[in-house]
């Protein structure tokens, strides 16, 4: 089978891994890991400013900027661009040194601080040729909440109760936790956890 993009061109997905032979998108438990990532990643990238366009124009001026077609890197480290920014991301891949940030989270960190040192790609620099056989001939993407529901299917875990792991009185599902319950605990929640940002 061949590979195809889907929302954004860029990231490529074997069209077996994620499709039924119905061309249904399958259930998200019967995908691999690696395209599952990325198919859950695209949910919240479809419709994002290109990053160029938002490191030239900031939040006041958003408006301005274009909508990204193009996702380049690993999931949480990606680079989003509309198709007149992509020949920046090229150059700065094959000219600048980019290739050496290839399959880490820095990568969209370091494009990002040679765009917003000024830097850009030569004049005419080329950019990929993409071929679109059927853009519309796939599945749309499942919106959050659609991809949210389908994880949560067939949970056959425990729900835990924190407070009564810290010693509290066992509550019922629906039963919501209150401030001030959470402030007569033993629960420490003044530690810091690490972050990836």
């Amino acid at each position: 089978m061949a590979k195809v993009s889907i929302g954004l061109r860029g990231w490529r997905f074997e069209e077996d891994e994620i499709f039924t032979d119905d061309e249904e998108l399958k259930p998200l438990d019967e995908i691999p890991e690696d395209p599952r990532e990325r198919l859950l990643r695209l949910v919240g990238l479809v419709e994002e400013p290109c990053d160029v366009c938002y490191l030239d124009y900031g939040e006041e001026e958003i408006h301005r900027c274009r909508e990204a077609e193009i996702v380049y890197g690993e999931p949480d480290g990606e680079v989003l661009l509309c198709p007149e920014h992509e020949p920046e991301l090229l150059y700065w891949f094959r000219e600048e040194g980019g290739s050496e940030h290839k399959g880490s989270v820095e990568f969209a960190d370091r494009f990002h601080e040679w765009v917003a040192a000024g830097n850009e790609a030569s004049e005419g620099y080329g950019s990929v040729e993409h071929v679109e056989e059927d853009p519309d001939g796939l599945p749309d993407l499942p919106d959050q909440q659609e991809v949210q529901e389908r994880l949560e299917e067939g949970f056959e875990g425990d729900r835990i109760d924190i407070l009564e792991l810290a010693g509290g009185e066992k509550r019922d599902e629906d039963e919501a936790v209150t401030d001030e319950e959470l402030a007569d605990s033993d629960l420490d929640l003044s530690t810091d956890y690490p972050t990836d940002r």
